[in-house]
């Protein structure tokens, strides 16, 4: 049985940094796509950045260039999102998904993967 499981949620001041954790199991990692995404209340689930397995090639939606950051730690089976100078319009919540590939518009990274998180709250308010 495939798991995603988020944590690092949290609220955050404007300006300030959170890292969210993806830990997954019943898969390896390092042979699959794997993403993050979010969703606003009233708003459909958007990508903000997606690794391809198959060549590493990363995306980022334009609003979270230079801010956001994708990684994985293979060894622990564990990827992350690395959050900095956070704005009020990055509330949502967030989840991280992985699938065998990855499915982009251009740089938009599509919600369309078979495995997700159930989740993470991202409250961004002073």
């Amino acid at each position: 049985q495939v798991r995603l499981v988020e944590s690092g949620g949290g609220l955050v001041q404007p300006g300030g940094s959170l890292r969210l954790s993806c830990a997954a199991s019943g898969i390896v990692l390092d042979t699959y796509s794997i993403g993050w995404f979010r969703q606003a209340p009233g708003k459909d689930r958007e990508g903000i950045t997606c690794i391809s397995s198959s060549d590493g090639t990363t995306s980022y939606r334009d609003s979270v260039k230079g801010r956001f950051t994708i990684s994985r730690d293979n060894a622990k089976n564990t990827f992350y999102l690395q959050m900095n100078n956070l704005k009020p319009e990055d509330t949502a919540v967030y989840f991280c998904a992985a699938d065998s590939v990855v499915h982009r518009i251009g740089d938009q990274c599509i919600p369309v993967m078979d495995y997700w998180g159930k989740g993470t709250q991202v409250t961004v308010s002073s």
